[in-house]
């Protein structure tokens, strides 16, 4: 379970606010829209039971979605992303290897293993979203390219996050 609940508030207070003020306007080419948010569930320990990790997981996407007037597409794309969390650890992770105790960061887990575990999860974040917002597949590889480098620019502010915020 979250340890340490207050924590966990100031990490979403700040990620929400950091998105809704900074990152929401940042948009280069049409092809970069950076959503850092998803750090929120990317932290959240590995004990954390499943019907929590989906309602915050809900809960995060819904406050972006009000902010940013996107009528459930965050909430959808966060709450598919942590339901696929618990699966993408257990494919990853070695049999019996992972210490459930600890919490998924850089310094804990390894840089392979949580850039490995960032990657897939933000990917599979990043191409639910944008493409239910299109709802189409017309522009596939458009919105391909689009998934992709929106992607990788949120996972390098994730990983460099490891090293400069996150350092416990």
């Amino acid at each position: 379970m979250i340890n340490n609940p207050l924590k966990y508030a100031l990490i979403w207070i700040v990620l929400v606010a950091l998105q809704i003020l900074l990152f929401n306007h940042i948009q280069f080419s049409g092809y970069v829209n950076p959503y850092v948010y998803v750090l929120f569930i990317l932290l959240l320990p590995f004990e954390t039971p499943k019907y929590l990790l989906l309602l915050l997981a809900f809960l995060l996407g819904l406050n972006i979605d009000i902010f940013g007037n996107t009528p459930g597409l965050h909430a959808s794309a966060t709450t598919f992303m942590a339901f696929l969390k618990p699966t993408v650890v257990s494919l990853i992770s070695p049999r019996d290897t992972i210490d459930t105790s600890s919490p998924p960061r850089l310094q804990q887990m390894g840089p392979a293993w949580f850039i490995r575990y960032t990657v897939i999860l933000v990917l599979i974040h990043h191409l639910f979203l944008f493409y239910i917002e299109v709802f189409t597949l017309k522009d596939f590889i458009f919105t391909l390219l689009r998934s992709f480098f929106s992607s990788a620019f949120t996972i390098v502010f994730i990983v460099l996050s490891q090293f400069f915020i996150f350092k416990e």
